[in-house]
């Protein structure tokens, strides 16, 4: 089940693969992975906490982030798009994409472009996700 905030499948992958397996989807939609945060390896080393594998990932396209900036600049404070991997049983990886009507709420812009742009990225994302072999929500 995925959250109101997110589209969500698992993937019968460790971690590594998974995430590999997401960046080809992301990529089909000309959308990649800029930013990567091991949470593992972070929470261990400031925290001495041992954790699951999980990653936090920033989800975004050339194309969608020079829109929502073009019409609002400000909102470049909202991106990337958030998204997650995490393996909380091993060899079963859980996906989460944050729904782009997420920056949408947030956004006091009223521009058309914005909804359109944030619309059109959402169709991608659930795009990938059925890629992916899930069905959003």
């Amino acid at each position: 089940m995925s959250p109101s905030y997110a589209f969500a499948i698992t993937l019968a992958q460790p971690l590594p693969a998974a995430v590999e397996t997401l960046r080809a989807a992301l990529a089909a939609e000309q959308m990649g992975i800029v930013s990567e945060v091991d949470m593992q390896a972070t929470l261990k080393a400031k925290l001495g906490i041992d954790s699951a594998p999980q990653r936090l990932l920033g989800v975004c396209s050339p194309k969608v982030a020079h829109a929502l900036v073009t019409a609002e600049p400000d909102i470049a404070a909202l991106l990337p798009c958030g998204a997650s991997a995490h393996e909380a049983t091993p060899g079963q990886t859980r996906v989460l994409l944050q729904d782009p009507r997420v920056i949408l709420a947030a956004s006091a812009s009223q521009d058309p472009a914005v909804r359109e742009a944030l619309e059109g990225a959402r169709t991608a994302l659930l795009r990938v996700v059925t890629a992916l072999g899930g069905q959003g929500h």
